[in-house]
């Protein structure tokens, strides 16, 4: 059976390959990301994995579709995906000695296609309150690029992150207590971890 991974996520294929699977294909779902007014985060992201797991499994009839989205939220407001180093300061300024969370939605479709199964996962990230040295100091990195909130936890920002309250792997992108369960109902089978690392 076919699996076909629903983002160009190079961080969800390296999880992925942590359960022993490798996407026989990688399709990213071109979809318009903006949030609907009044959406908060938790929603957003359920939203998009599951709109992501649809258009790819459309056109993909009987192969297995799994699609994620992660979105940060602090309180009802939704940090972007920063492109720019000054939107990239301006979400590291609002996380800086406070907590937040990241949500993500995960939606994997089954080979008949009419089997769609969804989790949104949360996680509570706690971070240290940050010098303007240390702000500056992370966005030279440029390891912000692209990341929700502005920040990648598996990378260098995790020296400024004293703890978190739940799933790890859930804010580098893919839950993988929750999506080895979506998987293992969609394949009709067990984990091997044959290709696991």
């Amino acid at each position: 059976m076919r699996l076909i991974l629903a983002s160009a996520s190079p961080r969800r294929h390296q999880l992925l390959g942590q359960l022993g699977l490798t996407p026989d294909e990688i399709i990213p779902a071109d979809i318009d990301e903006t949030p609907l007014t009044g959406e908060v985060p938790r929603d957003l992201a359920g939203r998009l994995a599951t709109s992501k797991a649809k258009v790819v499994a459309d056109s993909h009839s009987g192969a297995v579709i799994l699609a994620a989205d992660t979105v940060v939220g602090v309180g009802r407001r939704i940090l972007p995906k920063t492109e720019e180093r000054e939107e990239a300061a301006q979400c590291l300024n609002l996380l800086s000695g406070r907590s937040h969370r990241v949500f993500t939605g995960l939606c994997c479709v089954g080979p008949d296609s009419g089997t769609i199964r969804t989790r949104i996962v949360e996680t509570r990230v706690k971070v240290k309150r940050l010098s303007r040295e240390e702000i500056n100091a992370y966005l030279d990195c440029a390891e912000w690029q692209g990341k929700a909130g502005g920040y990648g936890i598996q990378g260098a920002f995790s020296a400024f992150i004293p703890s978190i309250i739940g799933s790890y792997s859930n804010v580098v992108g893919l839950p993988l207590y929750e999506t080895a369960n979506l998987l293992t109902a969609a394949l009709g089978r067990p984990l091997s971890f044959a290709g696991a690392p």
